[in-house]
């Protein structure tokens, strides 16, 4: 890092710091320091959660898992795609969410359960969420230290101070400032500008790596693969282990069963002007990943060039050896995890020139910051809102329920630094994303989905799945920390026969279901338990799934009222119609309409076009999926070659212009939508009941 690295690196942190501190003055109640007062557009909403989504340590953990995996794994997910077009389009359990007006998931579980109900939900979502979120200050630390080559210890007034410390308090701190000044509204200001900063950066990354590696270069290294793990031939990954097929169908059930569970955003689900504005952000969603998506597929195909084709050898020498001098751990797992995860930022540092290293460093601090921002509000509001305050089931005043919302998200901090500072890790980061977070989603995605669709759904049937759940997650949890430590010597020595035959018997299954691969060396099955967070998470979803049905059945007594709760017909409180929506059609035509792309009378002549783009672009993708998919199966598979020729000529070109055309149009969106969003907030009438709470019992549900 040159100078010129750190001035640029420091300049677009200032500004973001003090577009943070001027959006304080527009903090005016407890509604918007939860939900920035219900006021935001759809392109900032979309731009904004899609920069916290992003977060460095998603960066990473995808460079992690396509190092590994590669891209052919990426062609089985297009199942999905017809199932997230329609989920997308219809607004599914996102427009009926926002028809509460809750504040947080858990006050919709006491609306539409109870509240002690509500105070379990809350405990497990913190729990869970907070010991997911404390992993993220020590990859965002480690990659600062790694990318920036900065000691691991430096003197300081006599004393011995651990830089890996001092960057994870540097960046917490940064986040605390921008989260305490202002809640969800200073959170999605900067995070949205850092959005926007970022489509310039991903554009500048990609221009670099094709300049630096030409296609023949890539080619040679990609096709160096040993078989059964191709980097793009989709029929030719059976040899891949954790990152398979398996891997890819548990994550389509999941993001059906689990769609807007995770509540690490959920500052962002109820902060739209209205449940059609939420809609429209998560349509625009399909569009917005633009430059980012291709910068991290050159990134990780220009390393792995680096790394793997001859002509590169000295560099590729350098790296491997600043990696074995850098990484000493005590753990034997813990050193192969923190290896793979600094591979890629340690390579691209020798890769990249002077200038886009610093570039590159402020983009990936920008990711990290915003993300930082909107887990600490949400994991803080959620141990405040539904927990602390349920308990008390007393009125508050706004002053002081603001002060233990600051209090909590800095406890949160806190917590995360001596976690991530002390924690060895020993899985890839999204197995440790996928068991971390079957504590909660687990169960949730049956009790959210059953309460805002399933009139019989019970608070007898929410409980047995959310707690069969939570089972799974910290059972798995346990096994896979305690694996190399305590449970392999033990079960080594007193039941070795069975212990050896539990390794094979898992590698003739893996044999017998092609999907999956569980064929585990002796030397990598004592270090490491053979069954991944993913495949847990898996088991955790279909018993509390099967749990949450059959309860219900057993004791349901009486339907629940779901359009009291929805505010519809009768209950009504805000639903428009667009001003150019023009009169309600009843004809075969509109119904399609409605079916297919979700169309309603709230839909203004741009929603419907932004709708037909969004339907026609997933169709034209999976029509292309089937084709490849016919071709192969009927007609003899592809070579290498040819799946290699496909992306250069069509995958690559198309997704360039597709980034150019977005990263414009989401700039110019978002820019407007943040003029917006200060003018609502300057005549925005307060209500100080509206603070998250349910304190009547005629207020909540009918059991």
């Amino acid at each position: 890092m040159t100078t010129w690295d750190w001035v640029i690196v420091a300049l677009p942190l200032l500004a973001v710091l003090w577009i943070g501190i001027r959006g304080q003055r527009y903090i005016n109640g407890v509604s918007d320091f939860l939900a920035a007062g219900r006021c935001a557009g759809r392109y900032v909403l979309c731009v904004a959660d899609g920069s916290a989504g992003m977060g460095l340590i998603s960066v990473v953990a995808i460079c992690e898992m396509k190092y590994a995996s590669g891209y052919g794994l990426d062609f089985w997910a297009n199942f999905s795609v017809l199932i997230t077009l329609f989920m997308t389009l219809s607004g599914f359990i996102i427009y009926r969410y926002r028809e509460t007006r809750v504040l947080t998931m858990a006050q919709f579980f006491e609306v539409r359960y109870s509240r002690r109900f509500r105070i379990l939900a809350g405990v497990l979502a913190f729990v869970s969420g907070l010991f997911n979120y404390a992993l993220f200050p020590a990859v965002g630390g480690r990659f600062l230290m790694y990318y920036c080559r900065l000691p691991e210890t430096f003197h300081l007034a006599g004393m011995q101070i651990s830089m890996f410390g001092l960057l994870m308090a540097l960046s917490l701190g940064l986040a605390l400032t921008i989260v305490l000044l202002g809640g969800q509204l200073t959170t999605m200001v900067t995070d949205c500008v850092q959005g926007i900063f970022g489509y310039f950066i991903y554009a500048a990354i990609v221009g670099a790596i094709f300049y630096i590696f030409t296609i023949d270069d890539i080619r040679l290294a990609v096709m160096s693969r040993p078989e059964g793990q191709s980097f793009f031939n989709p029929f030719n990954i059976d040899r891949q282990t954790g990152f398979n097929i398996l891997f890819i169908l548990i994550g389509l059930f999941s993001s059906v069963y689990n769609r807007t569970s995770w509540l690490g955003n959920q500052g962002y689900l109820c902060a739209a002007s209205s449940p059609h504005e939420q809609k429209m952000a998560a349509v625009l969603g399909t569009w917005r990943t633009g430059f980012m998506a291709l910068m991290l597929m050159v990134i990780v195909m220009g390393v792995y060039a680096y790394m793997n084709n001859p002509a590169f050898a000295a560099g590729r020498t350098a790296v491997e050896d600043e990696l074995t001098r850098r990484i000493v751990f005590h753990s034997e797992s813990t050193t192969m995890t923190i290896r793979n995860q600094m591979m890629v930022p340690v390579a691209l540092r020798h890769i990249l020139p002077s200038g886009l290293v610093g570039l590159f460093c402020a983009l990936m601090l920008f990711l990290m910051i915003s993300t930082d921002t909107t887990y600490l509000h949400s994991w803080g509001s959620i141990l405040v809102q539904d927990v602390i305050l349920p308990l008390r089931n007393r009125p508050i005043a706004p002053h002081f329920q603001l002060l233990l919302l600051r209090l909590a998200i800095a406890g949160i901090a806190l917590f995360a630094w001596c976690f991530s500072y002390y924690f060895g890790q020993i899985d890839f980061i999204l197995m440790f994303f996928a068991m971390t977070g079957t504590i909660f989603l687990g169960g949730a995605g049956s009790v959210i989905i059953g309460g805002l669709y399933w009139k019989r759904g019970t608070a007898a049937g929410a409980y047995a799945a959310m707690i069969v759940g939570a089972v799974c997650g910290v059972a798995g949890f346990l096994v896979q920390q305690t694996w190399e430590t305590r449970l392999y010597p033990y079960l080594s020595t007193v039941y070795p026969a069975q212990l050896e035959s539990f390794r094979i018997s898992l590698g003739a299954l893996g044999e017998w279901m092609p999907i999956c691969n569980w064929e585990v060396a002796p030397e990598i099955f004592r270090v490491k338990f053979p069954i991944s967070g993913q495949e847990i998470y898996m088991l955790g979803m279909l018993l509390a799934l099967s749990s949450y049905v059959g309860v219900s059945y057993l004791t349901c007594r009486k339907p629940f009222n779901i359009e009291r709760m929805l505010h519809r017909g009768v209950y009504n409180l805000e639903h428009r119609t667009a001003p150019d929506a023009g009169p309600q059609s009843h004809s075969f035509r509109s119904r399609a309409r409605g079916i297919l792309l979700g169309i309603t009378p709230e839909y203004s002549r741009g929603d419907r076009i932004l709708a037909w783009s969004v339907f026609l672009w997933t169709v034209w993708g999976f029509g292309l999926f089937l084709f490849q998919l016919v071709a192969n199966v009927c007609f003899g598979r592809w070579s290498e070659e040819t799946w290699f020729a496909w992306w250069q000529y069509y995958t690559l070109p198309v997704t360039v212009v597709y980034g150019v055309i977005t990263s414009i149009w989401f700039v110019i969106g978002g820019t407007r939508d943040l003029k917006r969003l200060f003018t609502a907030l300057r005549s925005l009438k307060r209500d100080e009941s509206d603070n998250g709470m349910v304190y009547r019992k005629e207020e909540a549900s009918e059991k």
